[in-house]
């Protein structure tokens, strides 16, 4: 079977495709292409988040507690991750516009699913399915991203590309909160319900389809594998305090985790184009960074969802003005991120994500410390310096990685780090909620517990050899 042509000609072949490329110009049809595409994935991402300062009267509302409604935030984020690299691979094979519209289609009527669910049991799976089905605007993104814009072009819509993953979620905290209390949480899923079907329709009438990857197979049987392993160790820290570690049930969820997390590695070794590629992360140039980050997102990521509770049980402070209190955060990580070429061609890809690391543990120390009588300043500069610590990291942690494997490798690879990250801030938010509410030391032991998760990070990454990549150096020189 012949393969798709490579590099920029896959840019002729998509216009050679496109039934309707003269009603717009050849100049603007990229643009428009783009646009799609990263809107349909802002308004799937952006809801994400948009619950995550409001789990308290939503517990209300649906008769429930926070704890279980965790689940939908973590639900959605790790079917963004499990799911994403599948889809990436069955837009290979069927083409990426295709699984866009069906996403979206799915995504909308899942959100009005969720709008109207009677109770919280129903309104998690809603929002879970809706984000698994919607996970597929993000491969089909990077995929037109790469396919549409050769070159130097490729580098300002990769600007574009992540201003609006990073943005999505930086919206949802912002809005989520005041929408919540000025209309309900209800009526944001039911607008964004049509806005998906609305899209779907564009998508199907202006998006050209992508070339398919005849040799492209998909691993079904790993990533069952992984699912039912990761969704295991979820539920099992998620429910071990109501339940106890010695109920049955809770037995035997762990029992099923283990099972399937012992069957991944011989399942990977017969798969053709493995979800986990064990003989990569066998590799401590790939595995330490990849580690890292992980590690360093369970810490960020769990005190994100966390801290709304601090501020709201703790502080006193209302949904409205948490909400703006905890966009310093993002707004600190999207600074320092753009910053981060530079320090690295200066201080290299060790002392770099280490000394980010080493801002994220002193900002979960600082969370501890936080009491009733606590000004807004010790959060504020926690919240400035856990942003700015991953903000420094994660690049250089990337950076690594796509420096020590083949080209060839760098989609797979790829797809496990993005996985490693959404597993880490997933475990990260359930197993802080866990400790906060096990009265067993309340948010203070949970924000030190998120602080001895980033000491590790800190020890892997200080484990990693001192490198400046290539990328660094023409920062430097620039």
């Amino acid at each position: 079977m012949q393969r798709p042509p490579p590099g920029d000609r896959w840019l002729d072949t998509i216009a050679a495709m496109e039934p309707s490329s003269a009603a717009f110009g050849e100049s603007e049809r990229p643009r428009q292409q783009l646009a799609i595409v990263l809107i349909g994935l802002f308004t799937v991402s952006c809801t994400i988040t948009v619950l995550s300062n409001s789990l308290d009267p939503l517990a209300r509302d649906l008769d429930s507690s926070r704890s279980f409604l965790l689940w939908s935030i973590t639900g959605p984020m790790l079917a963004f991750g499990l799911v994403g690299p599948t889809l990436g691979k069955l837009g290979d094979l069927y083409g990426h516009r295709r699984l866009f519209v069906i996403g979206l289609v799915g995504a909308g009527v899942f959100a009005a699913l969720t709008a109207v669910a009677p109770t919280a049991a129903t309104m998690v799976a809603a929002r879970t399915l809706s984000a698994t089905c919607g996970s597929a605007t993000s491969p089909a993104a990077v995929a037109y991203l790469n396919l549409l814009f050769p070159g130097a072009a490729r580098v300002k819509a990769l600007g574009w590309w992540s201003f609006t993953t990073a943005g999505a979620p930086v919206i949802g905290v912002l809005a989520g909160a005041p929408a919540v209390e000025a209309v309900g949480w209800r009526v944001i899923f039911a607008v964004q319900a049509p806005l998906c079907l609305i899209g779907a329709v564009i998508a199907a009438r202006r998006l050209v389809e992508t070339p398919r990857r005849r040799v492209a197979s998909l691993d079904l049987a790993g990533a069952l594998c992984l699912g039912v392993a990761a969704l295991g160790v979820l539920t099992a820290v998620n429910r071990s305090v109501e339940w106890g570690w010695t109920n049955p049930r809770l037995i035997a969820v762990i029992t099923v985790a283990a099972s399937a997390a012992v069957m991944l590695p011989r399942v990977e070794r017969r798969a053709a184009e493995p979800l986990i590629p064990f003989a990569q992360i066998r590799r401590a140039a790939v595995a330490l960074p990849i580690a890292g980050q992980s590690l360093a997102n369970f810490a960020y990521m769990g005190s994100f969802m966390l801290t709304p509770a601090l501020l709201q049980n703790v502080l006193g402070y209302n949904q409205t003005r948490s909400g703006f209190t905890l966009v310093v955060r993002p707004i600190a990580l999207a600074v320092a991120a753009a910053c981060a070429s530079g320090v690295v061609a200066r201080y290299g890809t060790r002392a770099t994500p280490t000394a980010g690391v080493g801002m994220v543990l002193i900002s979960m120390v600082l969370f501890a410390t936080v009491t009733s009588s606590s000004g807004i300043w010790p959060v504020a500069v926690a919240l400035a310096l856990a942003g700015v610590g991953v903000g420094l990291s994660s690049p250089p942690f990337a950076a690594r990685v796509s420096a020590s494997v083949e080209p060839a490798d760098l989609g797979v690879v790829g797809a496990l780090q993005q996985l490693a990250n959404q597993l880490g801030a997933v475990l990260g938010a359930e197993v802080m909620q866990t400790v906060q509410q096990s009265g067993s030391g309340g948010y203070p032991a949970a924000f030190l517990a998120a602080g001895a998760v980033a000491a590790v990070a800190m020890g892997v990454s200080a484990s990693m050899t001192s490198e400046v990549y290539e990328w660094a150096e023409e920062t430097r020189r620039g």
